[in-house]
């Protein structure tokens, strides 16, 4: 039994890990190799066990969907409003340097508000109406990459990897914040400031593009009201988990009711389209629902992984040949450059006990770093390398020779810091 549900799960990974190649939408394959390792399962053990082990899989993934899906919502609604050109509209500068420090920077903090799959589509959407250049829009965009995975890292909010760590339980939100904030904007520095020395002039354009939307009918002081109680609803999450000791769902969903509520008010009195237009229920239809239920099938296929045992001994395995638990999780986070970096650390919070490694454990929070730092290896190892990629047709060849190098000198410098900041504090 257990062989069967390891070849199903890695045929399925495999397949994910090949979506383009094989044109097969990587969602897809995640849902049936879910359902499959659970049928294989159910079938070869009691019924009434691998129920009672299913729903309470299902209990702990719902909490990352449903908080997902509410931070979801809650963007889509801020950019129906046309929130994020609150931003754009600020940056002014025309000298190259100066403004791949700031949208670097922007990048780096807006990610851990955010997340970083929204803040690369805002910020590349953002450079390709700035830099006219070929050879410097893609070296920005690879930095924006860079930035936004940074980013994200060191927030239980601005990466699902680190906010499954910290809905699992593994993490605490002031904790994350404050061991990784300086690791991560290590390992985005070091790589910006290479990177300042193969740029130079002035921006081609005359003009500062603007990403607004036409079709839009919010007033400015809509937009900015819809923007400031947005962000602060998401903001305000990890707030009310330490308040409430809720999971972060609940504060999400209390946040997008909210905001839900205000936005039905400020739009009473206009015109069934415009009214539509700027809904949330709008904004829903706009939400990425095919990554949800992507979400949903790996975790399912890693849950059976963690009840058949498989993970534990995983584990055991990992810790004998290795030994170095930093060099464990270095390799887990260069790994997720290659694969997904949610089943890896599905699996990884499978393998490693919490009464072994308890809350806040260096090991976690090291496990955050790498899983969301590491992606930015290649450009198909993060949400937000595949979305610039999307948006730019940005070559993998391109980013392997010109960002890779980069992403890894931040990477290992952002660990060494991390190592050397665990020792001292």
């Amino acid at each position: 039994m257990e062989i069967l549900i390891l070849i199903i799960f890695i045929a399925g990974y495999l397949l994910i890990a090949l979506e383009h190649t094989v044109d097969i939408n990587k969602t897809a394959t995640a849902l049936i190799t879910g359902v499959l390792c659970w049928t294989v399962y159910v079938f070869n053990a009691d019924y009434h066990l691998v129920s009672h082990q299913l729903l309470e899989q299902l209990g702990e993934i719902s909490s990352i969907l449903f908080f997902l899906m509410g931070a979801m919502t809650i963007v889509e609604l801020i950019d129906a409003h046309d929130g994020f050109e609150l931003i754009n509209s600020r940056i002014t500068t025309r000298d190259r340097r100066k403004l791949l420090w700031i949208v670097c920077l922007l990048t780096f903090f807006l990610s851990a508000v955010l997340d970083n799959l929204t803040t690369t589509i805002v910020m590349v959407t953002l450079v390709a109406k700035l830099v006219k250049s070929a050879k410097f829009k893609m070296l920005f965009i690879g930095m924006i990459v860079l930035a936004a995975n940074a980013g994200g890292a060191w927030s239980p909010i601005g990466d699902i990897t680190t906010t499954m760590l910290w809905i699992g339980g593994q993490i605490s939100a002031t904790s994350i914040v404050g061991k990784l904030i300086i690791p991560s904007l290590v390992s985005l520095l070091v790589p910006l400031i290479i990177a300042t020395f193969l740029i130079n002039g002035e921006l081609q354009s005359s003009e500062v593009g603007s990403l607004k939307d036409a079709n839009v009918r919010a007033s400015e002081r809509e937009q900015r009201l819809v923007f400031i109680s947005g962000i602060g609803a998401l903001m305000a999450v990890p707030a009310f988990k330490m308040i409430t000791h809720l999971p972060p769902f609940m504060g999400m969903l209390l946040g997008l009711g909210l905001l839900w509520m205000l936005t039905e008010l400020m739009h009473k009195g206009k015109d069934k389209e415009q009214k539509q237009r700027l809904s949330v229920m709008r904004a829903l239809e706009r939400m990425d629902v095919p990554s949800v239920l992507f979400f949903l099938g790996i975790l399912l296929a890693v849950g059976v992984l963690q009840n058949t045992g498989q993970l534990t001994a995983l584990a055991g395995w990992l810790t004998q040949t290795f030994k170095q638990e930093e060099l464990i999780l270095a390799m887990i986070g260069v790994l997720s450059a290659i694969v997904d970096n949610v089943p890896l650390v599905a699996a990884t919070m499978g393998m490693y006990s919490i009464e072994v490694y308890p809350v806040d454990h260096s090991f976690w929070i090291l496990l955050a770093y790498c899983a969301g730092t590491g992606g930015s290896l290649l450009i198909i190892g993060s949400a937000a390398g595949v979305a610039a990629m999307g948006l730019e047709k940005i070559p993998f060849g391109w980013y392997l020779k010109n960002i890779t190098w980069l992403a890894m000198v931040g990477y290992v410098a952002g660990i060494g810091v991390f190592l050397i900041q665990e020792s001292f504090v």
